[in-house]
């Protein structure tokens, strides 16, 4: 494989890559929005792993792939791809809604495990641009993001197309057909690892991303974490990172589990978080729904509310929040999923100061309400009004009381007389978007009063000044 390094500070090394800096753009925008779009959107069942669970005997997808389309011989998940149009896709109303919505990063996928790239690909003819939507879709919603000075990444997950569609060569189906093993091969068993020449290829696609659409964040998933990566996700960090050095412009790479050493990217965990705060800057990333990432009929959505618990929860602990969506195969957000981002852009509208450019404080929060940790946790909690999480700004520090109190005050017992936590003399308190209000303080803690406590939305944000 021939290809250039570009000049710059980053070698092919971990020991060189340790060297890399978390940019602070990325620190300080705090919430970002995933999109995962595909031909997985057509069915619109059981959830975007629909391409391989329908070629597994057993499964709803194969039972109901049969019933709805027929033989897999005859109507394989290629045959999805002519009905994906996308003829609604407007990437600029997608921008304006992320934007209203708070966000402050995008990353679409720009390929899935299912091997149909979103982009305009040179490596294959099963893309976007020359099959289904005709569209680059990846570099039309790069243009808008940007000129909605939003920052644009993309996720790209070709490393588990090694084995995603191996199932179906276990039985007659079109995944045997020869005529399609650039779109379904190498189709190998999980338990193998991959080739020179796929990893090859895996790597070339990659760097025509970067040199394409010039992203500032990359996100892979799990399976980058299989030995012979290794060296290629070298080659690949020194060749991104140094591309960003020539570019003048901060860049991040997600990765999960132990597949990089942890100073070399931004570490994510998937449909989990962390139970504290973390010295070294980490991320979540989930969906807005709780049964699929792509689009699928009747899937059950989180409140904006528990989605907004979780952002502040993530950010107290030194984490940015990566929120999925899944659109239609049309190019439409479902209604739901845009109502849900409206109802958190409307509270960061006003809540924002609290969340973006913030920093840890000395402890994350207090309360009652214990949280599951770690990847693939999360779960529907509840808050009550003795919870809150914190967050700082220069010398300002924010308390978020996550509910409703029971009666029309907040007791911060971080904030004690007794304890070292806060040295300074607290001068005013205010409610952002209401205004200064009172308080008391004392061995017990920050007392403050909340006027017209019933009648507020929460989570509520106390401005504390010293």
């Amino acid at each position: 494989m021939r290809y250039k390094m570009p000049e710059g500070p980053f070698e092919p090394t971990w020991e060189s890559l340790k060297n890399y800096r978390i940019p602070d753009w990325y620190k300080d925008a705090k919430f970002g929005i995933f999109i995962h779009f595909g031909v997985y959107a057509v069915p619109a069942f059981g959830n975007e792993w629909y391409p391989r669970n329908m070629y597994i005997k057993g499964t709803k997808e194969y039972e109901h792939h049969l019933k709805t389309y027929g033989d897999h011989k005859k109507f394989g998940y290629k045959d999805f791809i002519p009905l994906f149009k996308a003829e609604k896709f407007d990437p600029y109303e997608w921008a304006d809604l992320f934007k209203k919505a708070g966000a402050k990063y995008v990353v679409p996928v720009a390929e899935h495990h299912d091997g149909f790239a979103m982009y305009d690909c040179s490596y294959t003819r099963w893309c976007a641009s020359k099959m289904g939507p005709q569209r680059d879709i990846i570099g039309e919603l790069a243009k808008a993001v940007r000129e909605n000075y939003l920052t644009f990444g993309v996720s790209y997950h070709r490393a588990e197309h090694w084995w995603f569609l191996h199932e179906g060569m276990k039985f007659d189906s079109d995944v045997r057909d020869r005529n399609y093993f650039d779109l379904y091969g190498p189709a190998q068993p999980e338990s193998m690892q991959p080739t020179e020449e796929f990893l090859e290829d895996w790597l070339l696609r990659l760097f025509e991303i970067v040199d394409r659409y010039q992203p500032q964040l990359i996100y892979f998933d799990w399976w980058i974490e299989q030995p012979a990566f290794e060296p290629y996700l070298k080659k690949f960090f020194a060749y991104y990172y140094n591309r960003a050095y020539q570019w003048g412009r901060g860049v991040v790479i997600n990765y999960k589990n132990y597949a990089v050493p942890r100073e070399c990217a931004v570490w994510d965990i998937e449909r989990g978080k962390l139970g504290d705060i973390d010295p070294i800057y980490w991320q979540t990333d989930t969906s807005i729904s709780r049964l699929s990432w792509g689009y699928i009929e009747n899937d059950i959505y989180k409140s904006a509310k528990e989605l907004i618990w979780e952002l502040i929860d993530i950010v107290s602990k030194n984490g940015n929040f990566l929120l999925n969506v899944g659109p239609k195969a049309d190019g439409t957000i479902p209604d739901i999923a845009r109502e849900i981002l409206l109802k958190i852009g409307n509270w960061l509208l006003k809540n924002g100061p609290a969340i973006y450019g913030t920093r840890p404080w000395k402890i994350y929060g207090e309360g009652p309400t214990k949280e599951a940790h770690g990847p693939f946790s999360e779960k529907e909690i509840s808050y009550t009004g003795e919870d809150f999480r914190f967050t700082t700004k220069g010398d300002d520090l924010y308390a978020i009381l996550m509910e409703k109190p029971t009666k029309g005050e907040a007791l911060i017992k971080s904030l004690s007389t007794n304890l070292t936590l806060y040295n300074k003399e607290v001068k005013k308190v205010e409610i952002l978007g209401i205004g200064e209000i009172g308080f008391e303080r004392d061995e017990k803690g920050l007392r403050i009063h909340i006027p017209d406590y019933d009648k507020l939305d929460y989570p509520l944000v106390f401005k504390i000044m010293g």
